[in-house]
C-alpha cells in the first residue's frame, strides 16, 4: 500500500471503473479501491445501460458482457388510481445490432466491466474504506484507508464514491445536500419465467421493455416509478424526492408494496417470486448542484459529481463519460507533468462542453418547477385519465360536444388563466 501509482480511483461503479479502465489501457500504473465484497456489490440503478458511452470505451462489448435483454419498446404511463393513459415507442431497429441501450443486473455487469479492467493492468482492492483524502500544500497526494499501513499515494486520486461523496465533502467541494436535492429510490428484483414475460409484455427472447410511471404510481409526488424487462425477471421500483417524501410522510416501502398492488401493475407480476430488495440514493439536483469537479489532483467523476439527468433517467451513461473524460485529461496531465488544479480543469471544459452539462443546463429548473407546483403531479394526470375515459366512452355524445365537456371539465376544477400559466412554466422548465 506504500506505492506510488499515477492514479487512485476510489469506486468500482460506471463511472470509477470507466476511468480506471481507460487509464491503464493509455499505460498508467491505476489503483482502484472499492467498499464492497465486489464490484457492485454497493451498487444500485434502474436497470437500463445505453450503448453508446460503454462502446466508446469497450467496442462491441454486447458480445461479451452479461446482458439482459435489449430493450426495443419503452412505454410512459400516466398512472390515476384505476386507469393509465399510455404512450411510447417500439422499434425492432433497436433489437439488432448496434443497439440502443439494454437491461442490466448491476452486480454481474459491474464484476465483468471491472475485470475488463485488471486485464488493462489495473489493481483492484475490495473491502477497502477510503477514510479522507490525504492533502499536502492543498494538494490531493493520496488516500488513507482503514487497512494497516494504508496510505497510499498517487499524482490524482479520482472520486467515484456516489451521490453522497464523504471525500468530496471533506474537500470542501460540496456540503451536504437539500433533501429536495437526492431521490430515494427502492427497487424489487422479481423473477418470472421467461415465456411470461415475454406473453405479459409482448415480447420476444431477446426483446425487452422498459415501463416509466407517473402520477399515481408515486402518489402523486414528484418522482418515478419504473418497470424493466430481464431475461427471467422483473426489476419494479420507485423513487420520490427525499422532500416529497417528508412532506407526505411517505415511506419508501410502503410506496413500492402500493405500486405492486396497483389494479394496472398486479397482472405483470403475478406468480413472481422475490429475490432481492435494493435502495439507493439518486442525484436530483441537476445543473445547479453539479459541485467543484477539478482541485489540485483530484478529480470528481459520475454520481459524486451529481451527473444524472432525472427527465430522461440517465445516470449509468453519464458515469462512464465523465470516467472516460477523467482519464483523458489524466493521460494529458500526465504527458505534461502537471495534476495542478489548472491543468486538470481540461476535465470541467470536457464536461461542460458535452452533452451531459448541455442537457442538465436544459433542464436546470425541471425538478424545481415540479417540486413547487405539486398540481402536475398530483391534479394534471387525473385529469388526463378522466378526459380519455370521457372521449373514448361510446355513449351517443357527439365528439365535438365531448371535447367541449373535457375542456370545461379541465378549465372549471383549475381556472383557465391558472391552466395557461401552468402550461407555460411547464413548457419553460423542459424547453
Amino acid at each position: 500500500m506504500s506505492e506510488k501509482f499515477d492514479v487512485i480511483v476510489v469506486g468500482a461503479g460506471p463511472a470509477g471503473t470507466s476511468c480506471a479502465y481507460t487509464c491503464a489501457k493509455n499505460g498508467l500504473k491505476v489503483l482502484q479501491i472499492e467498499r464492497g465484497e465486489y464490484p457492485g456489490s454497493k451498487n444500485v440503478m434502474g436497470g437500463v445501460l445505453y450503448r453508446q458511452q460503454m462502446e466508446e470505451i469497450i467496442p462491441e462489448f454486447w458480445k461479451e458482457a452479461p446482458l439482459e435483454r435489449p430493450v426495443v419498446e419503452q412505454r410512459f404511463w400516466m398512472m390515476d388510481k384505476e386507469s393509465v393513459v399510455t404512450f411510447g415507442y417500439k422499434g425492432l431497429e433497436w433489437g439488432v445490432e448496434p443497439y440502443n441501450n439494454f437491461t442490466v443486473l448491476r452486480a454481474p455487469f459491474d464484476q465483468w466491466f471491472a475485470k475488463k479492467g485488471i486485464e488493462q493492468g489495473v489493481l483492484l482492492i475490495t473491502e477497502t474504506v477510503v477514510l479522507e483524502c490525504i492533502v499536502e500544500n492543498g494538494k490531493v497526494i493520496g488516500v488513507r484507508t482503514d487497512r494497516p499501513d494504508g496510505e497510499v499515494y498517487a499524482d490524482v486520486v479520482v472520486l467515484a464514491d456516489g451521490v453522497n461523496s464523504l471525500l468530496g465533502k471533506q474537500l470542501g467541494y460540496h456540503n451536504e445536500f437539500r433533501p429536495d436535492e437526492v431521490a430515494l429510490t427502492v427497487m424489487e428484483v422479481i423473477n418470472l419465467p421467461k415465456e411470461k414475460i415475454n406473453d405479459r409484455f409482448n415480447l420476444e427472447d431477446n426483446q425487452g421493455c422498459t415501463i416509466e410511471l407517473f402520477g399515481d404510481s408515486t402518489k402523486g409526488n414528484l418522482g418515478t416509478a419504473f418497470i424493466y424487462t430481464n431475461k427471467e425477471s422483473i426489476n419494479i421500483g420507485v423513487g420520490t424526492t427525499l422532500s416529497s417524501m417528508i412532506k407526505a410522510k411517505l415511506k419508501p416501502y410502503d410506496l413500492l408494496d402500493y405500486l405492486k398492488t396497483h389494479s394496472m401493475i398486479k397482472p405483470f407480476l403475478e406468480g413472481g417470486e422475490s429475490a432481492e430488495y435494493l435502495a439507493h440514493l439518486i442525484p436530483e439536483g441537476g445543473f445547479h448542484s453539479v459541485p467543484k469537479v477539478a482541485g489540485n489532483g483530484v478529480l470528481l467523476v459520475g454520481d459524486a459529481a451529481q451527473l444524472v439527468n432525472a427527465i430522461h433517467r440517465e445516470g449509468s451513461n453519464m458515469a462512464m463519460a465523465s470516467g472516460k473524460m477523467a482519464a483523458e485529461t489524466i493521460v494529458e496531465a500526465k504527458s505534461r507533468n502537471d495534476f495542478s488544479e489548472s491543468s486538470l480543469n481540461l476535465y470541467r471544459e470536457k464536461l461542460y462542453d458535452s452533452f451531459i452539462i448541455k442537457d442538465l443546463e436544459k433542464y436546470k429548473d425541471a425538478a424545481h418547477t415540479f417540486e413547487n407546483h405539486p398540481q402536475y403531479f398530483k391534479d394534471y394526470v387525473p385529469m388526463m385519465n378522466r378526459a380519455a375515459s370521457k372521449f373514448f366512452t361510446v355513449d351517443g355524445t357527439p365528439k365535438r360536444e365531448k371535447q367541449k365537456q373535457i375542456m370545461r371539465s379541465i378549465t372549471g376544477e383549475r381556472g383557465t388563466l391558472k391552466v395557461l400559466q401552468d402550461m407555460y412554466r411547464a413548457w419553460k422548465a423542459v424547453k
